[in-house]
């Protein structure tokens, strides 16, 4: 069983923040798991920074980052690809949805995993994401979604659902958001989440009457302008954190990949 203190325990409990993800049965020192020669490839091609401290990985939709639906497939055991000689492997230190792509900060030593779970504590990350969405109309130019949330579970599914604040599951959830270019059909927006709920933003924006395209969990198009939306269109653009050696704030950002970038072109947003 994993120990917290109670100040760590509060924060958990309210919600503010969560520690270094790791998996039901993750030890960084057990048995490493043996990774495909491909695998391993696959992984070092997604890795976007990385010093003596940590790493940055563009995570492409559809790979879990723990877990999931791939009987292992996910981007934390491929982290065994990177293991020491002492039996220790990098540590993800948050995860996206298996849908989104985009910029996931992984540690590689113990002092680094502890320093960055801290300032998730703290609140002292900073997260950019890029969405395109339909019905534009439904959106002002900026504004912060304040929705609360609840986690329903329907047979082994998870979903975020909007409900009353005094309901007692409710969670405080709070998204802000910028649209960066719009159509009469889509829009290209900018979301910065200030909490950590489960599909949040995904929920937020669906709540306003604007799904992201391609998310047919929470009522996302399939089609923008007669163009077919091949996957849920949300990508985690940019994380800012203070970076484990000292030196202040550290910016990390994953290119826009290039089936967002091709959907945009096609359907004339011009904001990326």
């Amino acid at each position: 069983m994993v120990k917290h203190s109670p100040q760590h325990r509060q924060a958990l409990a309210s919600g503010r923040s969560r520690p270094p993800q790791r998996s039901k049965s993750d030890n960084p020192r057990k048995a490493p798991r043996l990774i495909p020669e491909a695998d391993q490839v696959w992984v070092k091609s997604m890795i976007v920074y990385e010093d003596e401290h940590i790493m940055g990985f563009n995570k492409p939709s559809g790979l879990s980052s723990q877990g999931g639906r791939g009987g292992g497939h996910n981007l934390d055991d491929m982290m065994w690809t990177f293991v020491k000689p002492s039996g220790r492997r990098p540590m993800l230190i948050h995860r996206l949805d298996r849908d989104t792509s985009g910029i996931l900060l992984v540690a590689k030593t113990q002092p680094a995993t502890s320093y960055l779970g801290k300032a998730m504590i703290r609140r002292a990350f900073a997260k950019t994401y890029l969405a395109v969405v339909g019905n534009p109309h439904n959106l002002p130019e900026s504004g912060v979604m304040t929705f609360p949330l609840r986690r329903e579970e329907i047979g082994r599914e998870a979903y975020s659902r909007v409900c009353a604040a005094d309901h007692p599951d409710a969670q405080t959830a709070e998204t802000a958001f910028t649209v960066l270019a719009r159509t009469d059909e889509a829009a290209l927006v900018r979301c910065e989440p200030h909490t950590g709920r489960m599909h949040q933003i995904r929920v937020h924006l669906a709540e306003m009457g604007s799904s992201i395209a391609g998310d047919v969990r929470y009522g996302g198009a399939l089609s923008l302008g007669g163009v077919s939306v091949p996957r849920l269109m949300l990508h985690a653009r940019q994380l800012t954190f203070p970076h484990p050696d000292g030196r202040g704030e550290f910016t990390l950002e994953a290119p826009v990949p290039e089936d967002m970038a091709s959907l945009c072109r096609e359907i004339g947003l011009d904001g990326l």
